[in-house]
């Protein structure tokens, strides 16, 4: 093989963006910090969010779906790429982010890492958005840069 595809490359390079929003998050000793990018079939960047960016309880998925209009037929062939695997439960009356990403018909989700057990026992995001057909991609090579934003938590493993 001659090294990484040039779609893996892309991968990486909007995954690091994620990341770099990640970075941008209120830090939260009860929640991740978790930054997301909706990328457009053709390639170019249709909205970003991060994690406490508007309100004490917004994730990083959320967050970027709301800065599009419903039903947005670009978000049929887009890609969500977010630096945690979405979150299949809430502690908080709001839609979990694999939810929202069914209900808003994105086409695939890339990941860096999966949502460890320390405030959900058992998160089941990727399971649930692949069930329905959604095509889901992890890059566990960006799986330390990712979880560097979330030094502040402890337990964190």
């Amino acid at each position: 093989m001659n090294g990484p595809s040039a779609a893996h490359e892309r991968d990486l390079y909007w995954m690091r963006r994620a990341i770099d929003l990640s970075k941008l998050c209120p830090p939260s000793e009860g929640a991740y910090s978790v930054g997301a990018v909706i990328v457009g079939d053709d390639g170019t960047e249709l909205a970003t969010g991060y994690s406490r960016e508007t309100d004490a309880h917004v994730h990083a998925e959320g967050a970027a779906l709301a800065k599009l209009p419903s039903g947005d037929p670009r978000l049929g062939t887009a890609t969500i790429y977010s630096t945690l695997e979405p979150c299949s439960q809430r502690r908080h009356a709001v839609t979990p982010c694999a939810q929202l990403i069914l209900n808003a018909g994105l086409a695939r989700v890339v990941i860096a890492w999966r949502e460890p057990s320390l405030f959900v026992a058992d998160c089941i995001g990727v399971e649930q958005l692949a069930e329905a057909g959604v095509v889901v991609d992890e890059l566990p090579e960006l799986a330390d840069a990712a979880k560097a934003s979330n030094s502040h938590l402890e337990g964190l493993s």
